[in-house]
Order: C-alpha cells, then structure tokens, then sequence
C-alpha cells in the first residue's frame, strides 16, 4: 500500500469513528426523547418524501442509467427502481410506524416477591445499530424511522447501486429530525462507497455500536458475519417454499403459488422451490406449471415435473437451495409430507415456508416441525413482509435465532431492563 493509500484509510477510520461518536450521542438523546417528538419527525419525513418527489425520482432514475450499464438483472433493477406509488408507499409507512406503539418504556413484565420487591422488566432501545444493505433505496426509510422511533441512532450503509437514491431518501429522514429538534446525527449515512468502510463499521467501532444488521446477498451476509466483532441480527437468503399437499384446492394452489413466486421475483419472500405432492400430481401439477410458464416463469423441474411441458428445464442440484431472486422457480414432485419436511429442512434457509392444504393435520404438523422464522398456511409467501404483519416496515427478516426472529419491526429493535423497587429491603 502506498504512502497515499495509507492516509486515505486513516482519513476514512478518523470519518467513521466520528460517525461512531456522533451516533453514541443522539442515542443518549433518543433514550429520553417522548413518543411525540419522535412521531413528529416521522410525519415532518414523510411529508418531505411527497415534497421532494422530482428529486427522489430524479436520483433513482440517476442509478438505474449506472444499473442498466452495469447490466444488473431484470429482477434487480426492479429492486431498484422508485415511481411515484413506490413513494407514497414509503411515504406511508413512516405514517404507520407513528401509529405504533411506542415500545421504549413498555413493560413487558411485572410481578411481586415474597420479599417486598416490585419487579418489572421494561423495553429500552439497544442504542446504536449499523445497517449494512444493498439494492432496494426504501431500506433507507424504512430503517430510520424504525430506528428512530425504537429509541436507536442509526448508521446507514447502503449499496453503490442506489446511491443517489438513498442520499435522497435520507435527505428527507433529515427534514423530519430537524422539525423535531431532534439530532441529526441520529440517522447517519455511511458518506463514502469504500468497501473499507465496511470493514471499519465491521471491525474497529465496537465502543461505538451495539449491533450490525445486514440486509443484502449471501457475500455480504457471510461477509459481515466473519468480519464483525459486534452482535449480528442475521437475515440470510430467502430460500422460500411453497409446499402443494395432497390436501391441496387446484384453484387455491394455483393461485397462491404464482402469487407467491410472481408478484415480486426480486424480494426475499418469493417462493424459489414449489414441491407438489405426488397423490396430486395428475391433477395439480402440470396446471401450476402452465400457469407459471405463461406468467413468464422459467421453470427447472425433475422428471416428473418435466413431463409437463417440454420447456421446464432439468432441474440440477444446485437448483434445490438457490435463491434465484428472478422469474424461475424449481419444481420437485415429492412422495408425502415427510419427503417434503425433509427436502425443506435440508435445502432451506429458515426464511418462509408454506403448506397449500385443506387437511387441518397435516397443516399443524407442518407448522409446528419446521423451524424457519416464518410458517405459513394457504398463504402466499410473499406475506413476509412486516407491513403485512402489521409492524409498519421492517430492517429485514431475522432468520437466526438469538435475540429477534422474523420481520424485525420497532419492537425488535428492544432490549430490556429491569426496575426493581422496594421499601428499604436488605438482603440476610
């Protein structure tokens, strides 16, 4: 490294760690800032989206000239892309999440000793979070109001391909805290597109952040986690299935599955592997197939599935597993429920499952032997979302299992304390 490199990355950690210290300060003061001031920043930012909608759409169409150069997939482009719906959908949910509860100072618990202690264990915000997340721009809003009114600072650190677009957004999250003579800092952005700040944040900010979250592809979610010496909320691929029971409405299953994997190919809930049980694969399967296929579906299916219709693709072991975040889907016929439990257990990734059946057993046996953080009966997988789930927005889909699991809304953004009072006890 050259003597120029080496004051470049000295600069960039001296950048980050005054990141670092200014976000420690605004989580002191969103710790004890109300409800109120915190909603009115949220409705000051949302107004500012509508307000400032030419130039948000400005800077998005800025990266998706970039994007379109860089040859990104259709799919991704579509995370990309900003329109006027996009917007006030943004727009609206920083409403929604002022329409939540507060969750800091909530009591979560309370209960009496035989000694005389009143005992409650009560929500308190983790402090500060760093996001680390790629393509979609509207992380940008849904992150920081989440933070902000969870009681957290926040540092922002999205991908290269929407950087314009979420200086934009951000810009706007900065009109709501300055109405609210709230700190600026308590929504920051990463200012830099240096891989090296990443590794910063990752590595050397530990006395500065309390937890990492990441939102993005495979290489970033393994590369966060070996790198980070600070908690990880973890969201890994969204290796979705929608499992065709034997139990399973033709009607219902059609249109749930095409649901499931069409609406919206690029995000993490889209179904990548459907399974058909083999009882109904007379009936069922080569009509999901079609449906599918019209839709514009490459399908890569087993041999079964591939009697259907000479486009399916051979599915290849790689297929089973894969998040192709695209328009393909693998197909795989299975003899029963327990090949399909097995298959799902084996292949997924702990995101979203869900059983198409109107067998009531077999449904509450799928749900309660699987483990992923999302399970689901006769519905599309593309309800795991946190909006659906009523949370407002979500950072991601937690898919670990130590501390938040699932869509991680305001509330999992909360840890707790407890308060302990008594009338002078000492203990014998």
């Amino acid at each position: 490294m050259t003597t120029a490199e080496q004051e470049i990355r000295a600069d960039l950690r001296i950048q980050m760690r005054r990141l670092g210290q200014s976000a420690r300060a605004a989580a002191a003061v969103l710790a004890r800032t109300g409800t109120a001031a915190k909603n009115h920043a949220l409705e000051r930012a949302a107004a500012s989206l509508r307000a400032r909608q030419a130039e948000v759409l400005h800077a998005n169409a800025r990266d998706l000239d970039a994007a379109g150069a860089l040859g990104l997939s259709q799919a991704m482009l579509d995370r990309l892309t900003l329109n006027p719906d996009r917007i006030e959908a943004m727009a609206r949910g920083l409403e929604e999440i002022v329409a939540l509860p507060d969750p800091v100072g909530s009591v979560i618990a309370d209960w009496d000793r035989p000694s005389g202690l009143r005992i409650q264990r009560v929500r308190v915000p983790l402090g500060v979070i760093g996001i680390i997340y790629e393509s979609r721009p509207n992380v940008t809003a849904d992150a920081g109001a989440l933070c902000l009114k969870s009681g957290n600072a926040v540092i922002l650190r999205g991908g290269s391909e929407a950087i314009h677009s979420n200086a934009a957004i951000h810009a706007c999250l900065l009109d709501g805290l300055r109405a609210a003579e709230l700190p600026e800092t308590a929504i920051q952005r990463v200012p830099t597109q240096d891989r090296e700040a990443v590794g910063i944040l990752l590595r050397d900010m530990a006395e500065f952040v309390d937890v990492i979250v990441p939102r993005g592809g495979k290489r970033l979610i393994a590369r966060v986690q070996e790198d980070a010496r600070v908690p990880v909320m973890g969201h890994l691929e969204g290796i979705c299935h929608t499992y065709i029971h034997s139990g399973a409405d033709l009607e219902m299953a059609r249109r749930v599955t095409l649901n499931a994997k069409m609406r919206r190919t690029g995000i993490c809930g889209a179904t990548e592997t459907v399974l058909v049980d083999r009882a109904i694969a007379d009936s069922h399967l080569c009509a999901i197939v079609a449906d599918l296929i019209d839709a514009g579906c490459e399908v890569r299916g087993d041999d079964r599935t591939q009697q259907c219709d000479s486009r399916v693709r051979a599915a290849t072991a790689e297929d089973w597993g894969h998040e192709f975040l695209d328009s393909i889907v693998a197909i795989r016929v299975v003899d029963d429920i327990d090949t399909a439990l097995e298959h799902i257990r084996r292949y997924g990734s702990g995101h979203t499952e869900a059983i198409i059946t109107d067998d009531s057993a077999a449904a509450e046996r799928f749900l309660s032997e699987l483990d992923s953080a999302i399970l689901m009966h006769n519905v599309s997988t593309q309800y795991a979302d946190g909006g659906e789930f009523g949370l407002g927005a979500e950072i991601g889909i937690a898919t670990g299992r130590v501390h938040a699991r699932g869509p991680v809304g305001a509330e999992q953004l909360t840890s707790y304390k407890y308060l302990v009072r008594g009338s002078g006890q000492a203990r014998p």
